[in-house]
């Protein structure tokens, strides 16, 4: 896989990173944004997607879902990449100052400018209480589903009852050779509608449905062959499966952020409010993972410091051009590349 050349490498597709790419875009800066979560959001939409939030200028009431849904319209102009369930693992520094960064999918980013906007860090999956688990992982259990191709022609078991498990179920009760969702409970943390298509593939023998836990994993070398399923009411059976999608829920780590030679300050990125730069030339921090006198942990900051983050972003990315300041308001030449000319 050749590396892919950018101007800006973003850590994080939240909020702040989302409007980091509109900001980069009005300069004619290109973004590819990596994110360890299957869709754009971050903490918005994984841990309140339905909460209003009250202090985004201009809109009195908004819920996270809806915000990134906007944020997402915005930015639509400047076809930003994404990079999904893939976790930023390793920054290098290029002879020629360009910084390389690198996920645990094998993706390679190379850009002059690297931006973390990963929020409190990255959310990272809930691994099963199931002993051995981890010789399985990797091979026969995941936590995120990364080419649904992958798992075409398989028996997979899917474990979990919020919104994860269910779209999988629904996405790839066609692919796989046969689809088993077990939850611990006959209720679900998810979109009504999901589950109510999930009943009805069940009903048509297209999916099996049990009020389970997974209590042992079977197999060798790191290849399941099943697993030992309970009811609630302790009854016991073995059920046969290739593959296992426990959906448990995340957890916030810095992560291997904290790997990338930045200097931190209690897990959190010290930067300069002129720029929004780390103590490292080219990469730079905006959020709620950096550090500053006065720093307040807002979505509308974050925005702020995405605004002259871009601004020090361009002299970089462009050492030989001049920037020319320009309003969205009277500019004819933004309102081009928003589509609103």
């Amino acid at each position: 896989m050749n590396p892919i050349e950018t101007d800006v490498a973003i850590v994080g597709a939240g909020p702040i990173g989302l409007f980091a790419v509109f900001e980069l875009g009005l300069l004619d800066l290109k973004a590819h944004l990596v994110d360890i979560l299957d869709r754009p959001g971050g903490q918005c939409t994984e841990l309140y997607p339905e909460k209003p939030i009250y202090d985004i200028p201009g809109l009195p009431i908004v819920t996270g879902q809806q915000l990134v849904e906007r944020l997402m319209e915005q930015i639509k102009p400047f076809g930003a990449q994404f990079h999904f369930n893939e976790m930023a693992c390793g920054l290098e520094k290029l002879a020629d100052g360009r910084w390389k960064l690198v996920t645990d999918a094998g993706t390679e980013i190379v850009a002059p400018v690297v931006v973390i906007a990963a929020g409190a860090g990255s959310f990272v999956p809930k691994r099963p209480p199931i002993q051995g688990i981890e010789a399985y992982e990797g091979s026969s259990v995941h936590y995120a589903v990364r080419k649904m191709d992958a798992f075409r022609g398989k028996h997979v078991l899917i474990a979990g009852g919020g919104d994860s498990a269910l779209d999988w179920t629904l996405n790839l009760a066609p692919v796989a050779k046969s689809l088993t969702l077990v939850h611990h409970r006959d209720g679900f943390r998810a979109q009504q509608h999901s589950v109510n298509r999930m009943r009805e593939l069940a009903a048509e023998g297209k999916i099996a449905f049990h009020v389970a836990s997974v209590k042992a994993l079977h197999g060798e070398g790191g290849k399941l062959s099943g697993v030992t399923l309970m009811s609630p009411d302790k009854r016991e059976w073995h059920h046969e499966t290739e593959v296992l999608l426990p959906f448990f829920g995340l957890t916030i780590k810095l992560g291997p952020i904290a790997e990338f030679g930045i200097n931190l300050d209690e897990n959190l990125i010290p930067v300069d409010t002129a720029k929004f730069e780390s103590r490292t030339p080219g990469i730079f921090g905006i959020g709620d993972i950096v550090t500053y006198p006065g720093k307040l942990k807002l979505i509308l900051s974050g925005f702020h410091e995405a605004a002259l983050m871009a601004q020090a972003a361009f002299h970089i990315c462009r050492p030989n051009e001049k920037l020319r300041f320009q309003y969205t308001t009277s500019s004819s030449n933004l309102q081009k590349k928003l589509g609103v000319a």
